[in-house]
């Protein structure tokens, strides 16, 4: 598979893969994904190639996530086999990710953001910068966190996954290692240096010489709010708990809770309490039904074009309010594909 929206070279001991799409924030489509799993396959047996080094091109992150105007073409107007093709792969490569058997080293600077989580937090050497902003946004699309993204935010600290799930906020550097999303800390100025060292030295001498300790969390000061209201068993008693909780910043998630996807919210909020029982695979498994099913509903299209396409930021959601969202419509997005299954988790 060769497509030139992503490169992949030797680099003295490291394999480096670099997604170069930077017009679309280096958002990954199917031949992307191929193309990475054809270079993991070259790599895992050559041993010149002592690790792999995942970056972007430009100057504005590492991933923006999946194309996710082709999946709203296919929902709009296909029948969904192209979409449901590619978050096969894309699903099999992020569980591959997670358990290659060399060190996989995934530089997030700048925006990371849904599938850009997937290709970058389940490795082994995550790294970020003060530029590093890293989110899964998608109920705010009418979607609902894919790529391992509920099995990694079902084991933050806390309530913070559940808290990132359901509103789709940003967090830095500092958050993110805090969340398990990440692991070390190098300044962005320094990120050439780094690249030029882990070609020549070593792993962890090539990071020692440019880790630094990174600058505080924000997310403590709101865990007493995000750890008071989230356990709740459903969204309309988070949303009751964050409006009476005694802080601003609690009362405004409320607000932000109220503009999401209710269908998206409810299945997240499902997806999430599920999945702190459930392997990576068995997660992944998961998130490919809920992504399959959620190709047949109103609101992944909608999402999309009031977000992405035409940006009036004004989604009209179908059904509009929590209290019409029904445990059978949220049912339907867990039940199983039949031969269409993925299948990690088996």
């Amino acid at each position: 598979m060769r497509t030139d929206d992503v490169q992949c070279r030797r680099a003295g001991r490291v394999g480096r893969v670099v997604l170069d799409r930077p017009k679309a924030l280096n958002a990954l489509n199917h031949a992307m994904v191929l193309r990475i799993d054809e270079a993991l396959t070259e790599w895992e047996d050559d041993p010149a190639v002592e690790a792999v080094v995942v970056t972007g091109a430009g100057e504005r992150g590492l991933c923006a996530g999946g194309d996710i105007r082709a999946v709203h073409d296919d929902a709009r107007d296909g029948d969904g086999r192209a979409s449901a093709a590619f978050w096969r792969d894309e699903y099999r490569l992020n569980a591959r990710i997670a358990r290659y058997p060399k060190p996989y080293v995934a530089v997030m600077d700048g925006i990371v953001m849904g599938g850009g989580v997937g290709i970058s937090a389940h490795g082994d050497v995550r790294i970020v910068t003060e530029r590093s902003r890293i989110a899964m946004p998608e109920t705010g699309i009418g979607f609902v966190p894919d790529v391992g993204g509920t099995h990694l935010l079902a084991h933050a600290p806390g309530e913070l996954g559940t808290h990132l799930a359901l509103t789709g906020a940003q967090i830095g550097a500092a958050d993110a290692v805090l969340c398990g999303l990440a692991d070390h800390y190098v300044p962005s100025s320094a990120l050439p240096s780094l690249l030029a060292d882990l070609a020549d030295l070593p792993l962890p001498e090539a990071l020692a010489r440019h880790e630094q300790r990174p600058p505080a969390p924000e997310s403590p000061a709101d865990r007493p709010w995000i750890d008071a209201c989230y356990p709740a068993d459903t969204v309309e008693e988070i949303v009751d708990r964050l409006s009476a909780y005694d802080d601003p910043r609690a009362k405004d998630t409320a607000e932000t809770l109220l503009t999401r996807s209710p269908t998206s919210l409810k299945v997240t909020l499902a997806a999430l309490r599920r999945a702190r029982r459930l392997t990576l695979e068995q997660a992944l498994d998961q998130e490919f039904r809920i992504s399959c099913h959620a190709l047949t509903t109103h609101d992944l299209v909608e999402g999309v074009r009031a977000q992405i396409i035409d940006k009036d930021r004004d989604p009209h959601w179908s059904p509009a309010t929590l209290a019409e969202v029904t445990g059978t419509d949220v049912a339907r997005f867990f039940a199983h594909l039949g031969t269409d299954e993925l299948g990690l988790g088996t």
